[in-house]
């Protein structure tokens, strides 16, 4: 069985990720880790989903059965986990989330002691282990040896003052007025409190997780209420998180939202002119549109596009050696604050970029036109290799012939198969796409 998806291990809770599951996927982490072990200490965090608590409690008996110290620190962002696992000098780092995801399902985030996601290597290194039944009985400890575990609940300080050292010291929010929807998540209660802070009137929606409400009807995948609440309030910006707040949507003051290429482009031309970008060029992945190319090329900055998934960005950022990367879907990466996508980091930079150019993010936040572009989530009964799909190549010589650029891609955490299609007529794309579906339904739900 294989347990890495794109993020982590994932899938819906008390079914495939029970606390069996859980507990023997921590041992195997635990063997890997305590191989490279300097502190014994492993961090773990999570969001706020019912299962957390389930799921929390089978890591950490797997942790001390073998020896290793936990430290709990409750429902945190996931790049507070990544900022204080090496803020806090532990092994490891585990983050308990699904992130947008609904409630019913939950996942297993690691990451290493420098706070970076593991490579796929590891986590291949991590399966071998967990499928060793011999290996993991011979790993368990007994007597002084077993670990114990702490909680510890004032570490949010750490990751807020991480957070604030991110906005530009000499620049305030006071005279803003924002809107944030939390989405009944993990940052429910560091979002409001860092824009408060550095003085921002702040609105809050949807910071009343109860277990079950997370990521429904709101966040950064439903942003209806935050539109709707950033023209009511006649906010200047309106902040969307997901989940586990490592990704944001922005809405501007008229209660529409930023296309992620558009934010990715505002940004990086950003920080470029205040000479902060690194490398000269940013880091997209093969779902961005082919404007976000066009507005590089134009400004004498390189685009380079890595595979879909946070981790695949921050890898070939650290091989062009850039600073700045993100997805479309608002996975937003800048490697001189956060070690992954982090929806508050992301919010702070867009929000300097406001008062420093003075504009409205209505302009600031659309530097150049979006090619048409659609991206259509179909639901599969399997997942069939898509090179075995009889028909399909035929169809994508057609697409290319009418200059229509494609991706054909399955989730890595849900039965549905992403088909994007982009071309300068949005008129053709649309034919092409229903066309598209329909071969797609037939294929794999027949």
């Amino acid at each position: 069985m294989k347990l890495f998806g794109t993020d982590g291990v994932r899938g819906e809770a008390g079914t495939f990720l029970t606390a069996e599951l859980a507990m023997k996927v921590a041992m195997a982490a635990g063997v890997y880790f305590k191989a490279h072990s300097k502190t014994n200490k492993i961090l773990i965090g999570k969001d706020t989903r019912r299962s957390g608590y389930m799921i929390e409690n089978a890591i950490v008996s797997g942790l001390t059965a073998i020896g290793y110290d936990v430290v709990q620190i409750g429902p945190m962002p996931t790049p507070a986990i990544a900022y204080i696992t090496e803020n806090m000098r532990c092994d490891a780092g585990i983050m308990i989330s699904a992130s947008h995801n609904s409630f019913e399902d939950n996942g297993i985030k690691f990451f290493d002691s420098c706070g970076d996601k593991l490579s796929h290597s590891v986590e291949e290194e991590i399966e071998k282990i967990y499928q060793n039944s011999e290996l993991l009985q011979d790993a368990h400890v007994r007597g002084k040896n077993i670990g114990k575990a702490k909680r510890i609940d004032d570490v949010i300080g750490r990751y807020i003052v991480q957070l604030k050292n991110s906005f530009p010291r000499e620049l305030s929010l006071k005279n803003m007025r924002i809107v944030l929807d939390t989405a009944n998540g993990a940052g429910y209660i560091v979002g409001p409190t860092v824009l408060e802070e550095l003085g921002a009137e702040v609105i809050v929606l949807h910071n009343k997780p109860d277990g079950f409400n997370i990521n429904d009807g709101c966040g950064a995948l439903h942003t209806k209420d935050l539109c709707e609440s950033v023209v009511k309030y006649r906010a200047d910006l309106g902040i969307a998180l997901d989940g586990d707040a490592d990704r944001v949507v922005i809405v501007d003051e008229n209660g529409e939202v930023i296309d992620g290429d558009q934010l990715l482009g505002a940004l990086g031309a950003y920080m470029n002119d205040r000479g902060t970008l690194k490398g000269s060029g940013i880091v997209s992945t093969v779902m961005s549109n082919k404007g976000l190319d066009d507005f590089m090329s134009q400004r004498g900055l390189k685009l380079f596009r890595s595979d879909v998934g946070d981790k695949n960005v921050l890898e070939m950022m650290k091989k062009e050696g850039i600073n700045f990367g993100g997805e479309q879907s608002g996975h937003v990466i800048i490697s001189d604050f956060a070690k992954t996508g982090d929806g508050l980091v992301c919010a702070l930079q867009v929000l300097a970029l406001l008062i420093e150019t003075k504009q409205k993010a209505s302009t600031a936040l659309r530097p150049f036109a979006l090619y048409p572009q659609k991206l259509v989530n179909i639901n599969v009964k399997t997942k069939k290799q898509i090179s075995e799909i009889e028909g399909l190549e035929e169809k994508l010589k057609e697409l290319d012939k009418k200059g229509i650029h494609h991706l054909i891609r399955y989730s890595g955490t849900e039965n549905k198969l992403r088909v994007l299609l982009e071309c300068r007529d949005a008129k053709k794309m649309n034919s092409y796409m229903d066309e598209m579906i329909e071969f797609f339904q037939k294929a794999l739900n027949a």
